[in-house]
């Protein structure tokens, strides 16, 4: 493979897999390097042959854990299988890619029961594109790579799959049928009382992430047409909007880091999930994390009704008294003072802010990390954003950004920029894409990740 060609697969195909991944340079290497290995700091070091001379090096801010160097391994394989047989039909060698790159993230977590999941997979993309009586399909298939089917009369998933019939035997979310790694079919997998263990998942795909250990596979085609791939109790890979993405979670809970207190991590840890949620429910949303030292400005931008915390409050009403304190004499300013005359609760009541009201007692003074889930991705949901400070105190809820001068973009993403100079902002689409923004060393805002 010729170095031009390997620069455009691995910018190409390679660094979108890997959240917050970017190319940065190259290396000498010799033939007794590995085409693929971890460099210094967790970087990826990375040659098309054993024989060429050079490896490029991808980087991230957190290493490459050992699951994403074999899946780097297999993509560069199977990539130079493809560029030895020499086509030259462009639509043949793309769709030969495709394959590669399904095929890859398959054969990165597991050795055994490949074809079958490859052909589940398969099968599922067909019915992403098919209805049954007139509505979409969800389903969910899992794949026990530590029993096989006993009897004479097996049933393999390639005899069934594809009928009308087997639409009806799953969910995706708690029902599933599952079958050997050979492809032959034990049974009906109920998972309504699956056993709680930590995972990593999608709220309404937390069941399956449960069952799906080191000795289980699930694959989930939903109702909007995604495939969701779950191993080791994680959502792994998901093909959404046509494209395969691997779900980096621990990179993005990185990119997330804040100067905050010793609850960070927990604090960024619910927050991915929450977007996460949102993605997976296709709920548009706009979740931002501020700085311990921006509070004061952040709040400028929100409105007081929209407050939900009671000490954000005073510190707005000090901000807004003092402001009105600088032009006394002009008739606005009397307005304000008079306003902010009051109570917290006595403002709420005057000003019917109901929805603040509501929110209040639904938290009741919890740390956002301290709420059901169910509920986070319920109130995220609601128009507007929500605003978490650096101790994880819930700010506001459904707030109406004000949005700065010269900002682009839709309101959703004109809201996400503006807050994004205070920390971090995340905005997720009505079709799932989650989108991280921060700001650089000069103050300017920047796209931290992009999945979905």
């Amino acid at each position: 493979m010729e170095k031009q060609e390997f620069y455009e697969i691995v910018e190409k195909f390679i660094v979108p897999i890997f959240t917050g991944s970017y190319l940065a340079g190259e290396t000498e290497s010799s033939s007794r390097d590995l085409d693929v290995a971890l460099g210094q700091h967790g970087s990826l070091l990375l040659k098309p042959a054993k024989t060429d001379n050079y490896r490029l090096i991808l980087k991230r801010g957190q290493p490459f854990k050992s699951f994403e160097v074999n899946l780097v391994k297999e993509i560069v394989s199977e990539f130079d299988n493809i560029y030895s047989l020499n086509l030259s039909d462009k639509l043949y060698m793309k769709n030969l890619r495709t394959m590669a790159i399904k095929k890859a993230l398959i054969e990165s977590i597991t050795d055994s029961g490949t074809e079958a999941i490859f052909g589940v997979i398969n099968a599922m993309e067909s019915w992403a594109m098919r209805t049954y009586e007139g509505q979409t399909v969800s389903m969910g298939v899992l794949i026990n790579l530590g029993v096989l089917a006993d009897g004479n009369n097996k049933v393999s998933f390639g005899d069934i799959i594809s009928k009308d019939f087997f639409a009806l035997f799953s969910d995706g979310k708690s029902s599933f049928v599952e079958f050997d790694r050979n492809g032959n079919m034990l049974g009906y997998v109920n998972l309504k009382k699956s056993k709680v263990v930590p995972t990593i998942s999608p709220y309404y795909y937390n069941r399956v992430a449960r069952i799906c250990n080191d000795k289980r596979v699930g694959i989930v085609l939903t109702d909007q047409g995604d495939i969701l791939v779950f191993y080791a109790r994680k959502l792994i890979f998901a093909k959404r909007n046509g494209t395969w993405c691997v779900y980096s979670h621990d990179e993005i809970i990185r990119l997330l880091y804040n100067n905050a207190s010793y609850t960070a991590k927990e604090i960024r840890r619910a927050i991915y999930n929450t977007a996460l949620d949102c993605s997976f429910a296709y709920r548009g949303a706009c979740i931002c994390y501020i700085n311990k030292d921006r509070t004061e400005e952040a709040l400028m931008h929100i409105d007081a009704g929209d407050i939900v915390s009671e000490e954000h409050f005073l510190i707005k009403k000090k901000l807004e008294l003092e402001e009105a304190q600088k032009l006394y004499n002009i008739g606005s300013a009397h307005d304000v003072i008079e306003k902010f005359s009051l109570s917290y609760d006595e403002f709420l009541a005057k000003n019917k802010n109901v929805k603040t009201i509501a929110i209040r007692k639904l938290i009741a003074g919890k740390k956002l990390f301290e709420i059901d889930r169910k509920l986070l991705l319920e109130m995220t949901a609601v128009d507007g954003a929500t605003i978490v400070d650096y101790d994880g105190t819930i700010v506001a809820v459904g707030a109406i950004i004000k949005i700065e001068a010269g900002s682009s973009g839709g309101g959703r993403l004109a809201a996400t920029s503006t807050m994004a100079k205070y920390g971090v902002a995340i905005k997720v689409s009505q079709d799932g894409i989650m989108q991280g923004f921060s700001v650089d060393k000069h103050g300017k805002v920047k796209q931290i990740f992009n999945i979905g």
